[in-house]
């Protein structure tokens, strides 16, 4: 089949493809076809929707929804939500989309091994690894403790307060008794960290890379304070007689009895953004407050507090669940995360490409590959060291 006709055929099956008329032998013609495109960018005509969002938003549908890709984990079929609609998490490859140049890219594959994931043939000459489960638990005398090193069972001793590390890696606080108050411990992970760990009142907190948690080893009186920085995932024990309270790079508040919300604090981010998935949180910031109910999110940058409803929930959460998941997020924004999760500095030079991604990538893949992915739309990296440099 000459290249012209080929590729009339295929905007033909894509059209299909998109209406939903697809048949499923044009279906496998379609993806064998899509599989043979080694570094080639399969454009998708325009006047296959409205607007450039109804595009994106129909070639997600049809795509993602009819191929059928295995679980990286177990080689069955995983499905996620997004907005209400099923996604394949997880999957053997990953679909970006352009914006600027509206464009289906070709499958990023990701297989499952035993060892660090690496490829056949480096892109690269360095590689850089991705982040793990790292953090360093300070008490309240100024130890501190590795936890990554640290051998699993008892750590240390706090007043009537054990502090255990189990299997998993978490860390547990286990209160004997009356709780007294022994003074403040930090958490606190790396770049390129992650950690996880059950306060003494049995609230579950998840900390994301470049973030820490400052909290009594015992929970006394009428309160419960914490303090944060970074980004920060809680799932608060109930207790109506004591209010928990998170206080956010000492800019602001967040006040709950009991609910499941992220905190997104990165200075570098220009604002903090707080989410709420389940129960009711008050956020004061200054002289304003607001009330969020679930599926909603406050963001408090350098003007007025805004309220943002029905944000998206797996994009924020993304972090928490092993993936990198992004909706029309622009280049600078995907390359701050990359630089907190792989320890890296990142370096522009020319002009910062304006396309934005829609895609999801795990986050346990090395570095390269997830810049392979990213240079389907014609931006280009390198790695020297501990830089990622960013060219046209």
């Amino acid at each position: 089949m000459g290249n012209r006709q080929e590729y009339q055929r295929m905007d033909e099956l894509a059209k299909k493809l998109k209406e939903g008329t697809i048949t499923p032998e044009e279906r496998s013609e379609y993806l064998e076809w899509l599989d043979q495109q080694d570094d080639s960018i399969v454009q998708i005509p325009t006047s296959f929707a409205e607007s450039r969002e109804a595009l994106e938003e129909r070639i997600l549908q049809q795509v993602q929804q009819q191929m059928a890709l295995p679980d990286v984990s177990t080689g069955a079929i995983a499905p996620m939500r997004r907005n209400g609609r099923r996604w394949y998490r997880y999957a053997a490859a990953a679909i970006l989309i352009a914006c600027a140049g509206l464009a289906v890219m070709k499958l990023f594959s990701i297989k499952k091994t035993e060892q660090p994931l690496v490829q056949e043939r480096p892109r690269y000459q360095q590689e850089l690894m991705p982040g793990g489960n790292k953090a360093v638990l300070t008490l309240a005398d100024g130890t501190a403790i590795l936890l990554d090193s640290a051998q699993n069972g008892n750590l240390a001793r706090q007043g009537n307060t054990q502090i255990i590390k189990l299997g998993n890696g978490q860390i547990l606080y286990n209160v004997d008794g009356h709780a007294k108050s022994v003074g403040l411990n930090t958490m606190s992970t790396p770049r390129g960290g992650q950690y996880r760990l059950t306060l003494p009142d049995g609230t579950s907190v998840w900390l994301n890379a470049s973030s820490s948690i400052t909290y009594p080893a015992a929970f006394t009186g009428n309160e419960r304070n914490v303090s944060i920085t970074g980004e920060v995932y809680f799932e608060v024990s109930k207790d109506r007689a004591r209010p928990f309270r998170v206080n956010v790079n000492g800019r602001s508040e967040v006040e709950v009895l009991g609910t499941h919300f992220n905190i997104n604090s990165y200075e570098e981010e220009g604002s903090i953004r707080t989410t709420l998935l389940e129960g009711s949180v008050k956020v004061v910031a200054g002289h304003e407050t607001v009330m969020l109910r679930p599926g909603q999110q406050a963001s408090k940058g350098q003007g007025q507090m805004k309220v943002i409803d029905h944000p998206d929930i797996n994009e924020i959460m993304a972090w928490k669940n092993g993936y990198f998941q992004f909706n029309r997020t622009d280049l600078r924004t995907v390359m701050r995360q990359l630089a907190r999760w792989y320890d890296v500095e990142v370096v522009y030079e020319g002009k910062v490409p304006n396309d934005t991604f829609i895609g999801e990538l795990p986050m346990n893949a090395p570095a390269s590959q997830i810049l392979k992915a990213l240079e389907e739309i014609q931006v280009h990296f390198r790695i020297e060291g501990k830089r990622i440099i960013v060219t046209p």
